[in-house]
């Protein structure tokens, strides 16, 4: 009788890389393979990629030379965007000897018993257009709170941005197949479902990119509502334009739709998002913005910005930030612009100067820390229902309230995955 092979992984990336991660691991322990930690001696060591930043690049390239160090003889596979984006590169890092593009990443059993150590890397990638399947993924977590991957791929062509390169077109999962996971979900014991993907309010196109008939993602969320056993759900990152009046009011008026929206801005400039090419004016924004805290001033609002983007004049950033510190958002998650190949906005100047654009991140940081602690501030002395997580970091636990806000406390097991009433 053979050993038991051992695989590790290891994630960069969104919530979307963590959901796709997950599925793959179940999806080899299902071929007989014994999941361990990274960090651990093991036969194949995955790495799901990220590209969005230059740091993800180095962090895939560091984890190998860390694997080299550790374990030269165990199989090395890359996975994910930036294996899809630069094959080539990343097989010529000393160490790798799988890569698989962004149709391969769920037939990685098959390629795993085709190859053996000592074989030429080989790539298995493809074209963008080419890459038209829907994979259902979802990632648990202590079975309390699961990403699920309900839409992949973008139609949009945002000038800073290369997800569409790695993704391929805009596709989704149908109404009926996200119920029947959600309801597996449900009798395994999940609480809370975050609902994920790269244009999530895009929802509605097939694996082929044609438009499901008469699906779109307010039906999506209708029909999630009322499944019985899920008692929370997010909507993890939502388009400004595609974030409608109708689902702002039906999460307004469910009991189980979180009140909390992630909704990307990227910049509180104009004229900066026209030559991003986003699909909105800051104008449509913040009339999201207010609409939401109208209707729930309670409700956690994120936004993602970008500093440093080609043409950003010290105006323009300033326009930024006087517009976000205007806006009743509880936080941001801000990047540093980094140039990326086969993008338009390589084309774009001038060039902001690296530590400019390190500076306008850490303003920005600044800003998040101030508008988090005032939104923290505000609930103070108030009830709400915690769903406290099975993490057990040094005698503390975690949860998180409706509206977002982290609870820690000293761990008891009885709490883990229960809704308790906490008085902030």
């Amino acid at each position: 009788m053979t050993e038991q092979r051992t695989v590790a992984f290891h994630t960069l990336g969104c919530k979307l890389n963590f959901s796709e991660t997950s599925t793959i691991s179940r999806l080899l322990e299902s071929d007989g393979f014994l999941k361990t930690d990274f960090d651990n001696k093991a036969d194949v060591y995955v790495i799901n990629t990220c590209s969005v930043t230059d740091n993800a690049d180095k962090e895939c390239r560091q984890l190998v030379r860390r694997i080299q160090r550790k374990a030269p003889e165990s199989l090395v596979v890359i996975t994910g965007c930036y294996a899809q984006l630069k094959p080539k590169e990343i097989s010529e890092i000393p160490g790798v000897d799988l890569v698989l593009g962004a149709a391969e990443k769920f037939n990685i059993s098959q390629h795993l018993k085709e190859f053996t150590k000592g074989d030429s890397t080989k790539i298995c990638s493809c074209d963008a257009d080419e890459i038209t399947g829907f994979n259902a993924s979802f990632s648990l977590n202590d079975r309390t709170r699961t990403f699920l991957k309900v839409q992949d791929g973008c139609d949009y062509t945002c000038s800073f941005c290369t997800i569409p390169m790695a993704r391929g077109k805009s596709r989704s999962d149908s109404v009926d197949h996200v119920i029947a996971q959600a309801r597996q979900l449900a009798e395994s014991g999940v609480k809370e479902i975050v609902l994920t993907g790269v244009n999530l309010g895009d929802f509605g196109k097939g694996p082929n990119g044609n438009k499901i008939q008469d699906e779109n993602f307010f039906e999506l969320i209708t029909e999630l509502d009322v499944i019985d056993g899920i008692e929370r759900y997010r909507i993890s990152s939502i388009e400004p334009n595609l974030l409608t009046n109708q689902i702002i009011e039906f999460v307004a008026n469910s009991k189980k739709f979180m009140p909390h929206f992630h909704i990307p801005l990227q910049s509180g400039s104009n004229k900066i998002l026209g030559m991003m090419r986003r699909r909105y004016k800051r104008e449509l924004y913040a009339e999201r913005v207010h609409l939401i805290k109208m209707l729930m001033p309670h409700c956690a609002i994120g936004a993602d910005v970008i500093v440093g983007f080609p043409g950003e004049t010290e105006d323009d950033f300033k326009e930024t930030f006087d517009f976000l510190h205007s806006l009743p958002v509880s936080y941001l998650h801000v990047f540093t612009y980094s140039e990326r190949d086969n993008t338009h906005a390589l084309t774009l100047e001038p060039v902001v100067p690296v530590n400019v654009r390190h500076q306008r991140n850490k303003t920005l940081r600044n800003l998040s820390f101030m508008k988090l602690q005032h939104f923290t501030a505000e609930h103070a002395g108030q009830n709400r229902k915690v769903l406290f997580e099975g993490g057990n970091k040094n005698g503390i636990m975690e949860g998180y309230t409706d509206n977002y806000l982290k609870v820690t406390t000293p761990h008891r097991p009885e709490w883990i995955n229960k809704l308790i009433d906490w008085k902030l």
